[in-house]
């Protein structure tokens, strides 16, 4: 049994599912997405499954959005992070500009 095939992280679906929705598949370069993906993920608890069908047929409708709202407020928080970092960056480079002048 090679587990990495085997198991899987459903917030993993669900925070691919919610970057898909807002478009940010799009937009965002490969490495943003995933710097996006692992700071939302880490603030979620792992839900391990083998197979989608497992959380379709024994997930209660109410979890189930409990994890979309908890995935919705993570990859917001991570947005605000990397957008924040970018910000950051390009304010640093200016300055480093302005000195060389």
């Amino acid at each position: 049994m090679k587990l990495d095939d085997d198991i899987h992280n459903y917030y993993e679906h669900l925070v691919l599912e919610r970057i898909a929705k807002l478009g940010l598949d799009k937009s965002k370069s490969a490495d943003y997405l995933a710097d996006l993906c692992c700071l939302a993920l880490n603030q979620v608890p792992p839900r391990y499954i083998r197979f989608e069908v497992d959380m379709a047929f024994y997930l209660p409708q109410s979890e189930r959005k409990q994890m979309e709202m908890n995935v919705e407020y993570a990859i917001s928080k991570a947005l605000r992070f990397l957008n924040d970092a970018e910000h950051d960056a390009e304010r640093s480079e200016s300055q480093k500009e302005e000195q060389a002048d």
